[in-house]
């Protein structure tokens, strides 16, 4: 199966231009791609307390409109981070759309400190079937919390997918977090990040990643624009969990109701959420 990275940088509340460099990934596509990643919140980039409300845009709005027009075009599906404006509340947002429609929804639960007072936390977990594969989405600051991709990997997670907008100096941190997630879970994890500057002067670190199901890193991106390719042998996932399983073996196992829907999507709602 073959993915593809768009390490990209973007214009915070620049949502015209973010969005057509969206749609110029897609379109560049190689036939044979099953999959395009971007970074967090790249829609829209990150607003602030003062911008969030005019930049945000529902699930329905114009502009996821048309990433689905594109990613039904050219029959690729597509994970992409967004600003989610519902009924006036705001969450960081990333979505896996489909050349049917958007087939996940994820809102960021871990919120960083630059998030805290825009977004409004999510509060549950979820994986849909894609391709045969259970896939599962996280964002950013998520993975350094090994609970978010555990919640994942119970309710079957088999590709965890990293919207990320990691900026200097933390890059070594999700580097060796995206490889302990993988691992631990016995899953693929693919993270993309953004690069390049945002607003307040930060400088965003790249560093993009594929991690097999044993945590061995097998692709990594440096710190300039680029979009690339690279191939999931979904065979390592069988051998990852020949002679054992870690949810199988764990002693302790999260709380929090299992939701099955139609849709073949599972949630997990986070129990006592505040």
């Amino acid at each position: 199966m073959k993915v593809e990275f768009a390490q990209l940088s973007g214009q915070d509340n620049g949502t015209r231009h973010n969005l057509e460099r969206a749609l110029n990934a897609i379109a560049a596509c190689a036939a044979d791609t099953a999959l395009i990643v971007f970074p967090e919140t790249h829609l829209m980039g990150f607003p602030s307390r003062e911008t969030v409300a005019a930049v945000s845009e529902p699930l329905d709005g114009p502009t996821v409109r048309a990433v689905q027009e594109a990613a039904r075009q050219r029959d690729v599906s597509v994970v992409i981070g967004m600003a989610e404006n519902d009924n006036g509340h705001f969450y960081n947002t990333t979505l896996l759309i489909t050349a049917q429609g958007i087939a996940l929804r994820y809102r960021k639960t871990h919120l960083w400190a630059s998030d805290r007072g825009v977004f409004t936390p999510g509060d549950r977990y979820a994986t849909c079937l894609w391709n045969g594969v259970r896939v599962g989405l996280l964002i950013c600051y998520d993975i350094e919390f090994p609970e978010s991709a555990r919640a994942l990997a119970q309710l079957g997670a088999e590709l965890l997918i990293v919207t990320n907008g990691n900026m200097d100096p933390y890059g070594p941190t999700h580097r060796t977090a995206i490889m302990a997630r993988a691992q631990e879970n016995q899953a693929f994890a693919l993270m993309v990040n953004r690069v390049g500057e945002g607003d307040g002067g930060l400088v965003f670190a790249g560093g993009s990643a594929l991690v097999d199901p044993f945590g061995t890193l097998l692709v990594e991106a440096g710190r300039d624009e680029c979009q690339f390719s690279a191939e999931l042998d979904l065979r390592q996932l069988q051998a990852a969990r020949r002679d054992y399983r870690y949810l199988d073996d764990q002693r302790l196992r999260l709380p929090g109701e299992v939701t099955e829907l139609a849709n073949g999507v599972r949630e997990l709602l986070i129990p006592r959420y505040t």
